[in-house]
């Protein structure tokens, strides 16, 4: 959730009930962790938090004449898929030193899942995965090895985590497809290190949904953690998978597979590939790990929402004051750039608020200094406003 840049309570809430319908779902991070007390020789099995060079492979501006998100398994089999995207696969293992509640030292250990986006090594996986690790090691498809990698960014408004694996070269990368134009229905499969010992694990599903907002928790219901924008799958997600791929028919990576539901079979979340692809090309580039950020609180626009505020559409985003305190925030891009108190920002670059993504997710797609044109409506009129984006500041 973004500072500056959220979605109230009052929306959030909305969507959770659009969703549980009432039932509570226990969601859960698809990460696996192992509990070892130094000379216990004891083993506990206890789940984590749900929740340049080289240019990364991307679909989305390869000027393809097909998108991925369109095509069907009949045009590939699902092992042609698979070949694809699995190569550049790799298991991510994690180990930490820490006490115990009776101050005894043990190791942390975990387990789950990457891949990567440039020839030379760097990965992309969820930030939980790599949480406080001393020590990052990525195991790949071809069964090679590589300690001492890197975490040189992580997104301090979602999931998400950059790795770099040193002093290599050649190595295979995934394609990034375009997750603004998935549908429901549409065919996927998910890869991941399934139990964090069945590496390269392949299920098949369909997206059950798009735009799903989540609370996630560990197993005591701790350190929660609000999830926005999220792609649903029954594609099985398991223990190890947080960080792997979310594929499409034409072998596109359109999602990070994060967390599941422990209450129900087939409700698996996946964060959107398109969100993270601003913050990792600025990374590659030899930038540093900066978010770019719009600067504004808002309401993201239900039908409901706008029958409570009068608005005259039922989708995008109302920047909303609450009480004494502006929407905007004060010397931030969007204040620059003119954005005022009840506006309704409808789209980003042409792409539309709402139903292809949230502010933050859309916005996530830029990099720190690029300039987005915002179409808004103001006092019932069109207006059209260029922000310089600025880099988020927590």
């Amino acid at each position: 959730m973004e500072q500056g840049e959220s979605i109230f309570v009052s929306g959030v809430a909305g969507e959770r009930k659009k969703f549980g319908k009432g039932v509570m779902f226990a969601i859960v991070v698809a990460a696996l962790a192992l509990v070892v007390s130094a000379g216990s020789g004891a083993l506990i099995l206890m789940m984590f938090v749900d929740r340049g060079n080289e240019t990364v492979a991307d679909g989305s501006g390869d000027g393809n004449n097909y998108d991925g998100n369109s095509m069907n398994f009949a045009e590939g089999s699902i092992a042609e898929m698979v070949s694809k995207v699995a190569p550049a696969v790799v298991s991510v293992l994690v180990k930490a030193n820490a006490r115990g509640a009776l101050g005894q030292l043990q190791v942390d250990s975990g387990a789950g899942t990457g891949m990567i986006v440039t020839a030379d090594g760097f990965v992309l996986t969820n930030k939980h995965v790599v949480a406080g690790a001393k020590l990052v090691t990525v195991v790949t498809d071809a069964g090679d090895t590589y300690e001492d990698v890197e975490v040189v960014g992580v997104d301090p408004l979602n999931d998400v985590a950059f790795l770099k694996i040193p002093g290599v070269k050649d190595l295979p990368t995934v394609k990034l497809g375009d997750s603004k134009t998935i549908t429901v229905g549409q065919q996927v499969v998910t890869i991941g290190n399934a139990l964090g010992q069945y590496a390269n694990t392949i299920s098949a599903g369909i997206v059950s949904g798009t735009g799903r907002s989540i609370t996630a928790s560990d197993s005591s219901g701790t350190g929660t953690e609000t999830l926005i924008d999220m792609i649903q799958t029954d594609a099985a997600i398991n223990l190890g998978n947080s960080g792997g791929p979310l594929v499409n028919a034409a072998g596109e990576v359109i999602g990070i597979n994060t967390a599941v539901s422990t209450d129900a079979q087939g409700i698996g979340f996946a964060i959107p590939i398109s969100s993270t692809k601003g913050m990792m090309r600025r990374i590659v580039a030899g930038g540093s790990a900066e978010r770019a950020w719009l600067g504004v609180n808002y309401l993201a626009i239900t039908p409901a929402v706008a029958k409570e505020f009068d608005l005259p559409v039922r989708s995008g985003a109302y920047v909303h004051r609450e009480g004494s305190q502006s929407a905007v925030v004060q010397g931030g891009p969007a204040e620059v750039a003119g954005v005022k108190d009840g506006d309704i920002i409808v789209a980003v670059n042409g792409v539309k608020v709402g139903a292809k993504g949230s502010i933050s997710s859309l916005i996530g797609e830029y990099m720190v200094g690029e300039v987005v044109e915002l179409s808004l409506l103001r006092l019932g009129k069109e207006a059209q406003l260029k922000v310089k984006l600025g880099a988020f500041a927590e």
